[in-house]
């Protein structure tokens, strides 16, 4: 039998048809150049496939064995780039189908047995999704460790804490990149919760109503790793959603659209912070470019692009969302188009998430075993900001409220003390006591401690707090959690 021909027997319909399908056609409905990257989770599947087969007596012991023959040398070709893939035979399912068919002949046309493409995409999706969950999982360790090192180095670094852009009050630079360790913490529990929901198996649902073959899905399940906690086989239980659910492309896209929202938050700080109007951060020049222009300028386009592409992201979730909302049951042809915008999602984050933990924490020195070149802080632009903004006047504030005053009252003369601070352009903490007893006279010499940076940030020694005590166990729970 010719290539020509077993090309032309893949097309399992092409015996009804009195044309060729059309060049135009072909080019429009066809997959194949951007689903070839589920070959491993195709053959993987369709070995676990065959396997059950055999086991169910459906298939003989001597198939078995050509197709798992079969299979590793297209497995091998693939890896060495010498696989052919066609045009014609559309997708990556039948260019993987034909060339087993090529190799060991009828073995490879009895693999399809018990099985369509509609169950076979579904099931090639999961499996390579759930592999760039995990590696999207410790990226996103990588990326809190960076940010948990740098804390570290930075506890007793007084940040202006910002609401509105406004300077509101001090707080320690490490517990605000901690922020973000929460907000990276949180992703890393959606990507998990994800990867169960994506972890089933559709697998023997067919083209959508089962089929007629004795097949132990249950089995494939467990081959395959489509298990729960307690190592029980996971079967999607209705084969009309079996093949049609891309509920967990859609829950992927929104975990990684708002992990690249923390991103994008994170991205927008990084460039503030290194504008010269602030000049609290510097990041190593690699993650920076020049002008064309201006030859004085380093502009941190990685946090650009990252914020950039955050929209990217999010458009991919909306088209997800739209393209499944008016499909009936069960599979239709629209469910291709859900792979360019997922593949697309895990590249991006990926390699946004790999970036950033280079850009913050740095590049390990084979010869020193020290990272270098993260995120480079400067202490003291970051101190003198909070000393501009009035950031102790709250403290102030419970400072009279320990003294007997209504917060409401204190709100107000606090308000009346900060004026004159602003009219003599001076802090609060260089108002002579006389001037601050003006305005309540229990105020006493005591009260310095409290209007300093210093004294602020001590005095939020509460769960969650900013005071060094309470960042310090924060990042120990976080060493603990993360290992």
């Amino acid at each position: 039998m010719t290539s020509n021909q077993l090309d032309k027997k893949a097309e399992a319909w092409s015996a009804l048809f009195s044309e060729p399908m059309s060049e135009l056609v072909k080019r429009y409905t066809a997959s194949v150049f951007f689903d070839k990257r589920l070959w491993l989770a195709d053959i993987t599947g369709s070995l676990a496939h065959a396997e059950m087969l055999a086991a169910q007596g459906i298939i003989g012991a001597g198939d078995l064995a050509d197709i798992q023959r079969g299979m590793a040398q297209i497995r091998s070709e693939i890896e060495a780039g010498s696989f052919e893939w066609k045009l014609d035979l559309e997708d990556v399912h039948l260019n993987i189908e034909a060339r087993l068919t090529q190799l060991v002949g009828d073995a490879g046309k009895r693999l399809h047995t018990g099985r369509s493409r509609n169950d076979q995409v579904a099931t090639d999706v999961r499996l390579w999704l759930r592999d760039e969950i995990d590696l999207i999982s410790d990226l996103l360790k990588e990326l809190q460790i960076a940010l948990v090192d740098v804390a570290e180095q930075n506890v007793e670094v007084i940040l202006p804490g910002f609401t509105h852009l406004q300077v509101a009050q001090p707080v320690s630079f490490a517990h605000h990149l901690l922020a973000y360790v929460e907000m990276f913490a949180r992703d890393a529990e959606r990507m998990a919760d994800v990867r169960r929901r994506t972890n089933r198996l559709p697998l023997g649902s067919a083209a959508l109503a089962g089929t007629t073959y004795p097949l132990d899905r249950e089995r494939v399940a467990k081959t395959l790793g489509m298990v729960d906690e307690n190592g029980s086989p996971v079967v999607c239980q209705n084969s009309l959603d079996g093949v049609s659910d891309r509920d967990f492309a859609i829950e992927f896209t929104a975990a990684a659209s708002l992990c690249m929202v923390h991103v994008s938050r994170f991205s927008e700080e990084l460039i503030l912070w290194m504008s010269q109007n602030f000049g609290f951060v510097k990041i190593a020049d690699r993650f920076t470019t020049g002008s064309s222009i201006m030859p004085q300028k380093k502009n941190p386009d990685v946090p650009e692009l990252a914020r950039g592409k955050t929209g990217r992201v999010v458009g991919h979730l909306m088209g997800l969302i739209t393209l499944m909302k008016g499909q009936p049951l069960a599979y239709n042809k629209d469910n291709q188009e859900d792979k360019e915008p997922l593949f697309d999602t895990v590249d991006t984050l990926k390699d946004t998430l790999r970036i950033f933990a280079e850009m913050v924490g740095g590049q390990l020195n084979p010869a020193t075993g020290a990272k270098e070149g993260g995120i480079t802080v400067n202490a003291a632009a970051m101190e003198a900001a909070a000393n501009k903004g009035y950031a102790t006047a709250t403290d102030l504030a419970d400072y009279l409220v320990k003294k007997g005053l209504p917060f409401r009252d204190a709100h107000e003369t606090v308000a009346h003390a900060v004026k004159a601070a602003t009219s003599h352009n001076c802090d609060l903490s260089e108002l002579p006591l006389t001037v601050l007893q003006g305005f309540h006279p229990d105020i006493g010499k005591d009260v310095f401690d409290v209007l300093s940076l210093r004294g602020s940030l001590n005095a939020r020694n509460t769960l969650g707090g900013t005071a060094p005590a309470q960042v310090t166990a924060q990042i120990v729970r976080h060493r603990t959690r993360l290992g």
